[in-house]
């Protein structure tokens, strides 16, 4: 549609005044237009032959103009024309959708801005197979006439191209099938229809009348980027894709041409039309009430391209590399033929203070639509090119990454948000003083403004500090929630534990409660990670309770132990011991500090819990006794005689018989586990062959793995089907043994332990 702010400030800051083109096209969606006929009544879309024909039955032959002549001569034009009283144009929002049309196309034929465009319509045009309209030059029927409307009709339809000369230069625009396809051109453009091939072209054809609207006071640059800076921070922006509303930009990031060190950048440096764009911006902004900063910009672009000494027909070249051997002499390895802009992705890393003194490092990544720039990138030499060549489904991508400049603006009263999404830090910071200056309301507005995007931009570990030195001070329970919001249950040391404990005071138990469990949600963790902060807990919990907040230390150690419970019972139940017990073993450490940290009602919760696992268990509590003793810690005796009573249990057991083969295991209850259990649960057989099909031989391979049995399975591949050969193996009594062994020695130790 109409060109937008962002669009029309990027041309006025280009140094050279708009061209615009001498044709132009629009798709819309066809059902904004309802269409009837006199004779016919309505006229559905897409247009299908029985309608087409029922059009030419009240149609007549076409005619067309020869200087003062209106002449009927089918070698010259051959269609069908209905004249404008015999159509009716309506339905909900074809006067808006013509008017924004009108507005796209005063833009993009570069008519002037206090032009005001009308559509007049001209006639209703059917071809048939066959039909043409030879090449020719409208007459201007009107003083105010500059051009002509096509609004082609969809239908199913080939030929029929609307092909556009002006200049040498020459477009051809073929109709949708399913949209409906607006084509302007100046009434001076040569122009032809060629012979439709199958199917039916539809069209209406509109003279375009040029309005004349009262003359208003010449503008210059700086004041018309007054108005453009006014208008983007002020009217909301959509998505390309579907028209979804973005909301109103917060920020304007103009791209310049060079590239700066961060030293380098500054206002006074700024190199060639750089300096000139930026005064006049910074003119604008300060008159528009925008602040300025000058910024670092990383720019990677993503283009369907080729080699240019590839042949784009040569399939070829789709699918290899040509050699850089094979290459002919002189030819350039980074020439490429730029198609179609695929993406393209601008973050900002870098940018100045407002009042010049340093920068900040930042990291912003930066949407379309708060982006323009004078000089394309693609114009500019990049730093990096990386070309993909034929990907499948991606095609031939060209990646080509840019380093630049900008000026980024922002409104003065949304300024906070603007700056605080590149640099939360800064925004804790300026929070902090606001408070410190006693303006509660201030910092309770601007850190809500904070909101829509301090989930992200705020999950950095190092800010916790400040996030709860502000959250406690802002006195506003949901809005100190949302700061904290962000951040895992890692990040919190025993360096936070006195601020925690003030916010915790500050909002009361429930809030506490819920901020915990929003930093323990199983999404933000890895258990590497979590084991490795449960060691710091013990202090963690001690500082927090010396503060005067034991109940937020018996949240954090509460919470801890829901997740170690899960994980000591995912492990336990798991069969193989090579898998399982390496698991098990390494949960060992986070266990003792757990108790260590854990208050005495907890502790009895725990030790509780720890009795009701299976055997299994063994191989994490026994380390852990282990690591205790090792750390001269008390309490743990509830846990020592618990192994102690497991350990005479697994030694009380009757030993295996050695002429005793049979294995217990149970299986998915299938009608093939069903025949292993009972070759497994035989005394006496070792050996099974089974002629099994291929899916019932993987089957049984995944249960006999997943179960760890101590049985070799090999395929034996003669006849059909194959046959599966299994065969119980010796460590089905060594594992029996060394497991005897262990719990006598295990079950020493703790004896000797518990005196």
């Amino acid at each position: 549609m109409a060109k937008t702010a962002r669009e029309r400030l990027a041309r006025l800051l280009g140094d050279s005044e708009p061209t615009g083109s001498f044709s132009a096209q629009l798709l819309a969606q066809a059902q904004l237009l309802q269409l009837e006929v006199s004779g016919v009544g309505p006229v559905s879309l897409p247009v299908r032959a029985p309608m087409a024909k029922k059009l030419i039955a009240v149609a007549r032959s076409a005619m067309f103009g020869r200087r003062e002549e209106t002449l009927t001569d089918a070698s010259v034009r051959d269609t069908w024309e209905l004249t404008p009283d015999q159509i009716t144009l309506g339905g909900p929002g074809w006067a808006a959708l013509l008017d924004r049309a009108l507005e796209h196309f005063r833009d993009e034929l570069a008519l002037p801005r206090t032009a005001r465009l009308r559509a007049e319509p001209h006639s209703m045009l059917v071809y048939g197979k066959g039909q043409f309209f030879l090449p020719h030059q409208d007459s201007e029927k009107h003083d105010a006439m500059v051009g002509t409307l096509v609004v082609s009709l969809p239908s199913a339809h080939t030929g029929g191209e609307l092909v556009i000369d002006h200049a040498g230069e020459t477009r051809a625009y073929r109709a949708s099938k399913e949209e409906l396809t607006f084509v302007a051109f100046y009434a001076d453009c040569r122009h032809q229809v060629t012979p439709v091939r199958s199917g039916y072209r539809v069209t209406i054809t509109f003279n375009l009348l040029a309005a004349t609207e009262p003359p208003v006071p010449e503008i210059g640059p700086a004041t018309e980027l007054v108005q453009c800076l006014t208008e983007h921070f002020t009217t909301p922006a959509t998505s390309p894709y579907g028209g979804r509303d973005l909301g109103t930009p917060n920020r304007l990031v103009f791209l310049l041409d060079h590239e700066y060190t961060q030293r380098g950048l500054d206002w006074r440096r700024l190199k060639g039309a750089d300096a000139e764009r930026a005064a006049l911006v910074r003119a604008a902004a300060q008159q528009a009430g925008c602040e300025t900063v000058l910024a670092l910009a990383e720019v990677k672009e993503t283009w369907d391209a080729l080699p240019s000494h590839s042949d784009p027909w040569n399939d070829h070249d789709y699918y290899e590399d040509e050699d850089e051997e094979e290459r002919g002499p002189g030819e350039d390895p980074d020439d490429f033929q730029l198609n179609e802009l695929i993406d393209n992705e601008i973050t900002l890393g870098w940018w100045t203070s407002l009042d010049d003194a340093d920068g900040e490092p930042i990291s912003l990544h930066v949407p379309d639509h708060e982006v323009c720039a004078a000089t394309p990138s693609a114009r500019l030499e990049p730093y990096q090119s990386e070309y993909e060549g034929y990907m499948g489904n991606y095609g031939n991508t060209l990646d080509r990454w840019y380093r630049r400049a900008a000026i980024v603006l922002w409104p003065r009263d949304r300024a906070f948000a603007a700056r605080a999404e590149a640099g939360s830090q800064w925004a804790l910071h300026e929070l902090r003083d606001r408070i410190d200056a006693g303006d509660l309301d201030g910092a309770r507005a601007a850190a809500e403004s904070l909101a829509p995007f301090w989930k992200k931009a705020g999950a950095q570990p190092a800010l916790l500090d400040a996030a709860l030195d502000v959250a406690a001070g802002l006195d506003a329970a949901g809005t100190a929630a949302m700061l904290l919001e962000p951040f895992r249950m890692q990040s919190i040391t025993q360096e936070h534990a006195g601020r925690l404990a003030a916010a915790a005071g500050r909002y009361g138990e429930d809030w506490t409660r819920n901020v915990i469990e929003g930093w323990f949600e199983p999404r933000r963790h890895f258990a590497t990670d979590r084991s490795e902060w449960v060691e710091g807990l013990p202090e963690l919990c001690g500082t927090l309770r010396t503060a005067g907040s034991p109940e937020v230390a018996r949240l954090l150690a509460a919470k801890t132990w829901g997740w170690l419970d899960g994980e000591i019972r995912l492990w336990t139940t798991t069969a193989r011991s090579e898998v399982r017990q390496p698991q098990l073993e390494n949960l060992s450490s986070p266990l003792v500090r757990l108790l260590e940290a854990a208050d005495d009602k907890l502790c009895d919760e725990i030790t509780a819990a720890l009795r009701e696992y299976g055997d299994n268990a063994l191989e994490c509590l026994m380390p852990a006794l282990r690591l205790a003793e090792a750390r001269r810690m008390a309490g743990f005796d509830t846990v020592a005689r618990d192994c102690a009573q497991r350990l005479g249990r697994i030694i009380a057991r009757p030993q295996r018989d050695e002429d005793d083969w049979s294995i217990e295991w149970t299986g998915c209850r299938c009608d093939l586990c069903d025949t292993l259990r009972t070759f497994l649960n035989s005394r006496s057989r070792r050996i099974f062959e089974w002629p099994l099909a291929t899916d019932g031989r993987r089957h049984m391979h995944t249960q006999i793995d997943s179960a760890g049995l101590p049985v070799r399975h090999q395929t034996r591949r003669q006849g059909r089907p194959y046959t599966l050969v299994l065969t119980k193996t010796d460590e089905l009594f060594t594992r029996a043994r060394n497991t005897r062994h262990k719990a006598v020695t295990d079950l020493a130790w703790v004896t000797s332990r518990l005196g």
